[in-house]
């Protein structure tokens, strides 16, 4: 059953916000458009609530600053960061930041959208049950020495090519691990692995 309801877009590229006023107002959500981060929080207190889908690379207020802006306020919005290819080092300190979500541009329509859904179903005030670390314990436990080093490699941010460096083994190799630490960590892509290593306490907020 999908959930709709309200999205925040935040983005200084007139042509983006059009096109994802269009794409996410096809798709039944109610979308409010910001060109910048900092109109986004002179409305913020009298926004109900929804998702927030923020461009990281903007002038002014940032991607960053805004995250950390709105968990100083202990804000209850999911923020989704839109970063562009290769930025997973950024992506990865949005996450230790708070944010939702990360996708890389260009996107696809029905990655986001699902992305943008389950957002929306997070309740503001849920409470983070303490099986859950354990559950993740426990699936940390069954990586190897090796898929642990990989693992550890990817949610800093770093390349295959940069563990593969790191380890002094192959880069085809290192894909062999990696998928293994996806498989074993029920992990269905980088975000999903970085959310379980920062509620693991594997990386620090």
């Amino acid at each position: 059953m999908s959930h709709r309801g309200n999205v925040y877009v935040i983005d200084d590229d007139p042509t983006m916000r059009d096109s994802l006023d269009f794409l996410l107002g096809s798709a039944d959500f109610n979308v409010t458009l910001f060109d910048t981060a900092a109109d986004f929080l002179d409305a913020h207190s009298g926004l109900l609530f929804g998702c927030v889908l923020s461009d990281v690379r903007m002038p002014g207020i940032n991607g960053m600053d805004l995250l950390r802006r709105l968990k100083a306020s202990a804000s209850p919005l999911p923020i989704i960061i839109m970063t562009g290819h290769g930025d997973i080092p950024l992506a990865v300190e949005a996450m230790k930041l708070g944010a939702f979500d990360f996708v890389e541009k260009p996107f696809e329509d029905e990655r986001l959208i699902g992305m943008i859904e389950v957002a929306l179903q997070q309740n503001p005030n849920h409470t983070k049950s303490d099986t859950v670390p354990a559950e993740i314990a426990s699936r940390l436990a069954t990586l190897s020495q090796r898929e642990r080093q990989v693992m550890d490699g990817l949610v800093a941010g770093l390349s295959n090519k940069l563990i593969a460096r790191e380890h002094n083994i192959s880069p085809r190799t290192i894909e062999v691990y990696r998928a293994n630490v996806m498989t074993k960590m029920q992990a269905h892509n980088l975000s999903e692995l970085i959310r379980l290593a920062l509620r693991a306490g594997i990386l620090n907020d």
